[in-house]
């Protein structure tokens, strides 16, 4: 079959286009500036590597997401990324196990999945985080998320919240005081998410009910959850969230949804989701989990990823207007002139031809011999 334009692209790509592009460059220096203010230093693991390394490290987790392909070099099964998170795992598991602890590091690249969802129809997205390797307590957490906040904040976003979870509190309390069948643990879990007091009742999950409403405002919801009479398996946890989120900034809205464990497949006993006003979706996840060594064993870290691709489409009517102080340099300008103008902030479009229109080009002043003019 022949497509009736071969320049179309596959369904979930898209090409960024000015100025989305350069503010999408914006978004990550910024953000990045954040993280290495913060001691996280950065690393660029590829975009490619062998399937078994990044499926192994995946836990189980997000292995459907993997585009595969044969290496005509080695003949093995190549994989590209999914999430750079599972990279810096490697990383740090093995180029740098020596390293001191707790090992801080960052990334920013692209990431590819296999198939779009309903929530993401892009299939190439920008990931930007940071990896606290080493630690998992309620210090790391607080350091991870007041950066994760602090990074988006720098970017121009306004009206973050953020909702806490607790994504192992399930298997908790199946361990501990409200014990059912290791068979009937999903789904329980998945009556938790559809939040359906009737098919957790039928379950025979009764004691489980109570969780669907120590949900919303953090204040109330954390009351809700400690009224619970879990026999003490939850007094830690409740602390630590307290700790958590006294520790916030006040303008950041504090949710908790404590049995949430959508896209916290792999992490241990806290995650948060980032959301924004006006953006559709969470622009980040976080939270504690364990770095498989490859050996059986494992290490424990705290972090988060964001996906900041959503605030590319906030005020992109404004990001439509040409730049301010774009400087026409007409044939023949004073080399040294426009470079002193560049110097202090200037972007200067030198003319190639008699023919070149300085507005048309989106200049907003013109170079008339040492003199700015505007046009």
């Amino acid at each position: 079959m022949t497509d009736a334009n071969p320049d179309i692209l596959p369904a979930g790509l898209f090409d960024l286009l000015p100025p989305r592009a350069e503010h999408a460059a914006r978004l990550t220096n910024s953000a990045m500036a954040v993280l290495s203010s913060h001691g996280y230093d950065r690393v660029a693991p590829p975009l490619i590597e062998y399937e078994r390394s990044l499926a192994l490290r995946m836990q189980g987790t997000g292995r459907q997401h993997l585009f595969r392909m044969v290496d005509p070099a080695s003949m093995r099964t190549l994989a590209i990324r999914s999430d750079i998170t599972v990279q810096v795992g490697r990383v740090a598991t093995t180029l740098m196990a020596s390293a001191a602890r707790p090992l801080r590091l960052s990334y920013a690249g692209q990431v590819l999945r296999i198939a779009a969802d309903q929530l993401n129809p892009e299939r190439e997205r920008l990931q930007i985080g940071a990896e606290l390797i080493g630690h998992d307590n309620v210090a790391a957490a607080q350091e991870v998320l007041r950066i994760a906040i602090e990074a988006l904040a720098s970017a121009g976003v306004t009206g973050i919240s953020v909702d806490l979870t607790l994504p192992d509190l399930v298997d908790t309390l199946a361990d501990t005081t409200f014990p059912i069948d290791r068979q009937t643990i999903d789904t329980v879990r998945r009556e938790l998410d559809m939040k359906d007091a009737g098919a957790l009742a039928a379950l025979g999950a009764d004691a489980y009910l109570p969780l669907l409403y120590a949900t919303g405002p953090f204040d109330a919801a954390i009351a809700a959850l400690a009224a619970i009479d879990a026999g003490g398996a939850l007094a830690s946890r409740i602390e630590a969230l307290r700790a958590i989120a006294a520790d916030l900034p006040g303008d950041v809205a504090v949710t908790l949804d404590p049995t949430e464990r959508h896209g916290f497949e792999y992490q241990s006993w806290f995650g948060f989701s980032l959301y924004a006003d006006n953006c559709a979706g969470a622009l980040g996840r976080g939270g504690t989990y364990a770095i498989p060594d490859g050996q059986g064993g494992h290490e424990v870290a705290t972090g988060f990823s964001l996906y900041p691709d959503a605030l590319l489409d906030l005020g992109e009517g404004d990001n439509r207007q040409p730049p301010a102080n774009i400087l026409f340099l007409p044939l023949g300008y004073d080399r040294a002139v426009a470079a002193r103008l560049r110097a202090i902030g200037w972007r200067t479009v030198a003319a190639i031809s008699e023919g070149d229109d300085a507005q048309a080009l989106g200049c907003t002043h013109r170079l008339d011999g040492s003199e700015i003019v505007l046009l």
